[in-house]
């Protein structure tokens, strides 16, 4: 009853920010605080939760040879996914061309915000940098800034420090089991605000930018939408198959922190009901503890795809083609430098500022695509989640320690539950006002 009461008033602040932000665009724009509160809220879960989770995911498994050989299948299937990803982005971006006519718009009224310009002269690509900026000097410095591919690395020496030690490293494990727990109830109670935060971050959306918004970049969204669409059905969907999987019945079970992921345009908001859906969905707690944070870090499918077409739509923009070796290049480029980008909004505007700036390419487009990036990023944000999902399905079939009772316990009770719902509105229904007295 909670889950329904929480999902219909998403829907209906989803609704209230958009005529909010049409009707009255001064009020909706000052609204943004609202959403920037609440995601604010998310990113001081997001530490100790990834901490845990996945210290006790790798501690849990004891042998650290078994610790390798999942590490290694699991960035295998994340390099060979995410590279899809970026294809599938390039081929779309050439075929639809969406910077192609659109060097017209005006971008005055969007500006560079500081973040894209501070991003524009920070950002690094260079494979030396990449690999020094795995390694934190201070694992509380990566967690205040929320330096996700920092903790992980942390977390994944602290975690082989505790299979080593063995027995006397147990009551830390406890403790950490202990602060999972706490953290997936703070974030319950963080996600009663849901509905404030995303009323705040459309209304804003729509005020500062105008209903029309939507039909002025109707081409890039339509772009994007379209891109991601085919990487469900061709990539994940087959997936799901080959590991032999219901598609319907993993997106009906995580529809709900799939829903959330799109309106918030926040993976990190739908990360624990997430990762709670799968350890019931039948894969064991030990591989969604590794997997759905890692993947965090190395397999957010959306953001690479968005990222391809991101850049061939800049090149478009400034009347910049490129050829097609020229492209590969900076496919191999993003390839690193999508790599550690935080599920958080606004994120990939940086990578993609930093990535056109390297190849010399103007960054106009940025300052075009950050009038429109919260719509944009709300799809990519979605399929990050379920890319994710379905990784640690398709790892724990490869490790053979997939709970296909435990699936099929999990959907037979998710539609007991709708039944008896029904029932019980027919029975309503059915009761006459004199029954009731």
């Amino acid at each position: 009853m909670k889950q329904s009461k929480l999902t219909t008033a998403i829907f209906l602040s989803l609704f209230l920010g958009i005529l909010a932000g049409w009707l009255f665009p001064e009020f909706a724009v000052k609204t943004h605080v609202l959403a920037e509160i609440f995601l604010r809220m998310v990113k001081m879960i997001i530490a100790p939760l990834l901490f845990a989770t996945l210290v006790v995911g790798i501690a849990g498994h004891g042998d650290v040879k078994s610790l390798g050989r999942l590490g290694i299948k699991t960035i295998a299937y994340f390099e060979v996914v995410t590279t899809i990803a970026l294809f599938i982005g390039l081929g779309f971006a050439n075929l639809f061309k969406p910077g192609v006519g659109m060097g017209n718009i005006s971008t005055a009224h969007n500006g560079l915000s500081s973040i894209v310009q501070s991003a524009a002269t920070t950002h690094h690509n260079s494979f030396g940098e990449l690999l020094l900026g795995l390694f934190p000097t201070s694992i509380f410095q990566s967690m205040a800034e929320g330096n996700l591919l920092q903790i992980v690395v942390f977390c994944i020496f602290f975690a082989l420090a505790i299979c080593a030690v063995g027995e006397k490293a147990k009551p830390v494990v406890d403790i950490l089991n202990s602060v999972s727990a706490i953290m997936f109830k703070f974030t319950e109670y963080v996600m009663y605000f849901a509905p404030i935060g995303i009323f705040g971050a459309i209304a804003y959306t729509v005020g500062s930018n105008g209903i029309l918004i939507l039909f002025n970049y109707g081409k890039i969204i339509l772009s994007l939408y379209v891109a991601l669409g085919a990487f469900v059905v061709f990539v994940l969907v087959a997936a799901c198959k080959i590991v032999k999987i219901s598609t319907r019945a993993l997106i009906k079970a995580i529809q709900e922190p799939a829903f959330l992921a799109f309106t918030t345009a926040s993976s990190e908001a739908a990360l624990p009901k997430a990762m709670s859906i799968m350890e019931n969905f039948g894969v064991p707690k030990s591989i969604v503890g590794f997997v759905m944070p890692t993947g965090y870090t190395f397999n957010l499918d959306g953001s690479t795809l968005y990222l391809a077409m991101a850049v061939i739509f800049s090149t478009q923009l400034v009347g910049h083609p490129l050829t097609f070796e020229q492209q590969l290049v900076i496919m191999f480029a993003l390839m690193l430098t999508s790599k550690g980008i935080a599920g958080v909004p606004r994120v990939a505007l940086i990578v993609l500022a930093g990535t056109l700036t390297s190849f010399g390419i103007p960054i106009i487009g940025v300052a075009i695509l950050l009038g429109i990036d919260q719509i944009l990023d709300m799809g990519r944000t979605t399929v990050n989640l379920i890319g994710n999902c379905v990784a640690t399905v398709v790892i724990a079939r490869w490790e053979n320690q997939f709970d296909y009772n435990k699936m099929n316990n999990f959907i037979n009770t998710k539609n007991l539950k709708l039944a008896t719902v029904t029932n019980i509105d027919s029975v309503k229904d059915d009761i006459t006002s004199e029954e009731v007295k």
